[in-house]
């Protein structure tokens, strides 16, 4: 599925903005505020001094180096991956509140499960067995009633959540600190497959970025930006889980934490943001409860049609297609069209994510 926005004539020079050192999200959103990213990189150097943009600034986007919006482009162009203004009408809301809003999001999966009412599920990378079986049971009921289940593909706590989402069969998103062309940490890889298949993975970080330790608390910021409702199953006292929590509450979001023994170490983060006012959760249903508002929007999209963005011509051609290899040449035949055109719709189900290429010119449906 494509959102388009790879296909917008001016999506090169977003890519291009974020890829400046030095410009951060607020400087970025200020100076689209202002100005495109097309108009900025067509400026002349006096306009833009003019426009209080620094001399360094300047001086990099006057000199950008366009072979790594090349890579971006190419990774856009494949099957499943897409990008996100912060003005498409897919961007979520809720993450547009926080104080510094990714410009860019990267996606691999469905863009549209963004906009499900969703629940963070955050803790311990070395969780007790307790640990893990709460996580598991807390994502899997909470994603048959409906939320989507937001985590950081982290091991442990995170990883659970994911695969308890997956085993109620419900929808997961994965928050990474990476760019998407990479899987970290890469013993996740087979997990990340799933949740792109039904689900999605989004970074704020474009193709190429590898694992730095600074990426991840600002990823974390997405993830409870993102959500309705922030739960913590098992941490330290000093952990990243609790710093996640601490953003939650000032994004004012709904935190949540599974209290446990005040010998355990585990525990203690958990017990410490009770006290700070995250709210004691025995079951799934006590969250459904508190974010029981959110009932209605679940069951609306729950409901709506998924919309093909298909034409005629290709939706008859995807029709044809068959989930094991189909020759071009039985294609040429069904369809009585010329290889050309075939060839031609071919290559924009590809893009879309709907068929690809295997070996000996055949072609495969893969949704």
């Amino acid at each position: 599925m494509k959102t388009l926005n790879c296909n917008d004539e001016d999506i090169k020079y977003w890519l291009a903005l974020l890829r400046i050192e030095g410009i951060g999200c607020k400087t970025f959103a200020n100076l689209i505020d202002e100005h495109s990213p097309e108009d900025i990189f067509a400026a002349t150097e006096k306009e833009l001094l003019s426009w209080e943009i620094k001399k360094n600034l300047v001086n990099a986007i006057l000199n950008f180096d366009w072979k790594s919006v090349e890579y971006d482009l190419e990774w856009l162009a494949k099957p499943n991956n897409d990008v996100l203004k912060i003005t498409h009408r897919l961007y979520p809301d809720t993450l547009k509140e926080i104080y510094d809003p990714p410009p860019l999001l990267f996606i691999r999966g469905n863009p549209k499960i963004l906009a499900y009412p969703q629940v963070a599920i955050v803790g311990s990378r070395n969780p007790s067995s307790l640990g893990n079986k709460t996580a598991f049971d807390f994502a899997f009921e909470l994603s048959k009633y409906g939320f989507a289940i937001t985590s950081g593909l982290a091991l442990g706590i995170d990883s659970t959540a994911h695969q308890g989402a997956l085993s109620a069969e419900g929808f997961t998103i994965a928050v990474v600190g990476t760019g998407l062309d990479r899987v970290y940490p890469s013993s996740n890889k087979e997990l990340a497959l799933e949740i792109v298949n039904t689900g999605a993975m989004i970074s704020e970080f474009p193709p190429g970025t590898t694992a730095i330790g600074s990426n991840f608390p600002r990823r974390n910021r997405i993830i409870s930006g993102l959500c309705q409702g922030l739960l913590v199953v098992e941490a330290a006292q000093k952990s990243g889980s609790l710093i996640t929590a601490r953003m939650a509450l000032e994004q004012n979001r709904e935190v949540f934490a599974i209290p446990g023994s005040i010998y355990s170490p585990l525990s203690r983060g958990c017990n410490a943001m009770i006290k700070e006012g995250a709210k004691l959760v025995e079951s799934p249903q006590d969250i459904i409860e508190e974010l029981s508002q959110y009932k209605q929007r679940i069951t609306s999209l729950r409901s709506e049609p998924e919309q093909s963005l298909l034409d005629l011509d290709q939706q008859t051609l995807l029709n044809l297609v068959m989930f094991s290899p189909t020759s071009i040449d039985d294609l040429v035949e069904s369809a009585m069209q010329s290889v050309d055109v075939i060839s031609s719709q071919l290559l924009m189900l590809e893009i879309q994510g709907y068929v690809e290429a295997t070996p000996g010119g055949c072609y495969i449906r893969v949704k």
